[in-house]
């Protein structure tokens, strides 16, 4: 005869904050013969003694965002009686921030929206919890969606303060911007006084010194990308990283994107068009930053797009209050061992077209932070050998003065 652990509501209703009381959200699916019962009893007081007194903050919530559960340790991090927490919105208790310090409550950057909505965990997000200006520090957090029978979906949010470990990670990002900018004068001259020889200043050159110096133009000019990327990674790790958001119509940026791009796509034979309606909305963005955005993704397209092959930005209505942006293309696809990871700092993938391509594996994590700096999500959608999707959001220009 076989019997189900109680379920969380059960748990509740007898829950004595002043106890170790493991929610059902742990073991909703373990079941339990009648003669292990004696085995299983003092399995469990050991998975709540280790839940109870692991350093980690570990809290249950409900679908509706309030605190169903939470251990000492999430209690003593967010300076809260146990008792008093039970109940409360996960807004006055967590506030998540990136760490940039945009409150991601209310948003569709929400860790605990995206598990629930996407149904699976959502690992390793880097955000800075607390209410109180005192009291918030940085964690890597990870949520896990999870379906009791009693009808309700609940998220487990499991966090690790790393308050130390940025410390030190601080020190690293001062010393390589100190070292990214001492790179960047030298080749900045270096780039200026090529120009100058290449426009005949210092005299007349054949056409084979002309290839020469075009080579080495570009290399210097990938070093000062390369230096580039890594400053702005580092100011973002220090907190120095913000958006200027103002009304931008969408249509002219992209074709600014797509005119600058267009030689590169000629000379990959790959077809670059955009698919933008002239009746888009205006959008909530920082013209510059969303322009780098879509550099990336295009340039990105166009590298991993075989001859023959097409590019296309596209714009559609997401919801009431962000519009979609697409970057389609008809090429190679993403590995599956690399979906995971496409978004990582400097992540290289083994796969033989990624070392035909080069690259350095930064544009993608910059993309990220830029869109998520503006509320917006990023993804992509890839079929292997038929091409790949990068989309990303962004807000609607909302003119309060006609309100």
């Amino acid at each position: 005869m076989r019997k189900r652990i109680q379920k969380q509501a059960q748990i509740e209703e007898k829950m004595d904050a002043s106890l170790p009381v493991v929610p059902e959200a742990f073991s909703q699916e373990v079941t339990i013969d009648t003669a292990d019962e004696n085995t299983t009893e003092p399995r469990r007081h050991a998975i709540n003694a280790a839940i109870e007194n692991t350093s980690d903050a570990i809290i249950t919530l409900r679908q509706d965002f309030q605190i169903s559960y939470l251990n000492p340790a999430a209690a003593t991090k967010l300076g809260v009686a146990r008792p008093s927490a039970i109940g409360k919105s996960c807004t006055e208790l967590l506030g998540c921030q990136n760490l940039n310090r945009m409150l991601l409550c209310g948003t569709s950057s929400c860790p605990l929206v995206r598990a629930l909505e996407q149904k699976r965990p959502l690992p390793n997000e880097e955000l800075i919890i607390g209410t109180d200006q005192p009291g918030k520090f940085e964690v890597s957090a990870s949520v896990n969606p999870i379906q009791l029978d009693d009808g309700f979906s609940y998220a487990i949010f499991n966090a690790r303060d790393m308050s130390a470990l940025k410390v030190a990670n601080r020190v690293r990002s001062n010393f390589v911007s100190m070292v990214s900018h001492e790179l960047r004068t030298p080749l900045n001259s270096v780039h200026g006084f090529i120009d100058l020889l290449l426009q005949g200043h210092m005299g007349e050159m054949n056409e084979e010194q002309r290839m020469y110096l075009g080579y080495t133009q570009e290399g210097v000019q990938q070093l000062i990308s390369i230096v580039e990327d890594i400053l702005f990674m580092t100011r973002s790790d220090l907190g120095q990283f913000e958006v200027k958001q103002q009304e931008v119509h969408l249509l002219s940026l992209v074709r600014q994107v797509v005119r600058s791009l267009q030689p590169q796509a000629l000379k990959a034979e790959v077809a670059l068009c955009q698919d933008i309606p002239s009746d888009v909305p205006a959008l909530y963005m920082d013209p510059q930053r969303i322009k780098q955005v879509l550099n990336n993704l295009v340039a990105n397209a166009i590298k991993f797009t075989p001859p023959g092959g097409t590019v296309t930005v596209s714009a559609r209505r997401h919801d009431d209050h962000f519009e979609m942006i697409s970057v389609v293309d008809t090429g190679y696809g993403i590995p599956v061992e690399d979906s995971q990871h496409v978004f990582e700092r400097f992540y290289q993938s083994n796969h033989s077209q990624q070392s035909k391509m080069g690259g350095y594996g930064l544009g993608l994590s910059i993309a990220r932070l830029i869109v998520e700096q503006h509320g917006g999500t990023i993804g992509f959608d890839t079929v292997v050998n038929k091409g790949t999707t990068f989309y990303f959001t962004l807000p609607l220009y909302i003119n309060e003065s006609k309100g």
